[in-house]
């Protein structure tokens, strides 16, 4: 692609690396924030740059939260403290908020074990569960994991660890197409496969 400057040339380089923006859609936006006032480019720098500087993890459930409290701390008549669904990333957390049928907790485990991709249990964020669900406080557990072979030797692993303890072990019902992802998944079959979840089977 020829350019007619050196600078345009990078903003399109830089576009371009983010997920899904192709040279030709990084070439639209550069022109686009070229139009604009400075101002707007200063903002979405601006709220570029608060994302990365002032976003934490939070050391309990690892949603992503600001300098506030996360949502898992907050005291709220609302939220279901004995319900905890156990998700692989923080889009999930956003898409299942986003159907209204789930007012429990979450934990993000931060991916799935996947050996091929070496990517083993000490790389997720399980052991911090084991130690949510050893306070006692959790009554069930919904697995909320993508329907993927990963997914299913996920939720098989945490199973197993988590077999000491008294808990019922649910998982969201295969309205979501096997080999799907939870993100994509529009909202009412989402929704719909959570208020229909099923008792989890060890021996599957």
């Amino acid at each position: 692609m020829k350019l007619p400057t050196k600078i345009l040339e990078n903003a399109v380089t830089e576009i371009s690396k983010l997920p899904g923006i192709g040279k030709k859609t990084a070439l639209r936006l550069s022109l686009y924030l070229l139009k604009k006032d400075l101002q707007f480019s200063k903002d979405i720098s601006k709220a570029i740059n608060d994302l990365k500087e002032k976003t934490t993890f939070c050391h309990v459930c690892h949603m992503i939260c600001d300098e506030g409290r996360c949502y898992c701390q907050i005291e709220s008549t609302s939220i279901n403290r004995e319900l905890l669904c156990v998700v692989e990333d923080t889009p999930d957390v956003l898409a299942i908020q986003n159907t209204n049928y789930y007012n429990g907790l979450f934990h993000v485990i931060g991916g799935l074990i996947s050996p091929i991709d070496g990517i083993g249990p000490e790389n997720l964020n399980i052991e911090s569960l084991v130690k949510r669900i050893d306070k006692g406080e959790i009554k069930e557990i919904i697995f909320a994991l993508s329907p993927t072979l990963d997914g299913d030797t996920t939720s098989f692993y945490i199973s197993k660890k988590l077999s000491k303890y008294n808990l019922k072990i649910t998982t969201i019902s295969r309205g979501i197409p096997i080999g799907g992802e939870i993100e994509y998944a529009d909202e009412i079959t989402l929704g719909k496969s959570i208020s229909s979840r099923i008792n989890y089977n060890l021996q599957q």
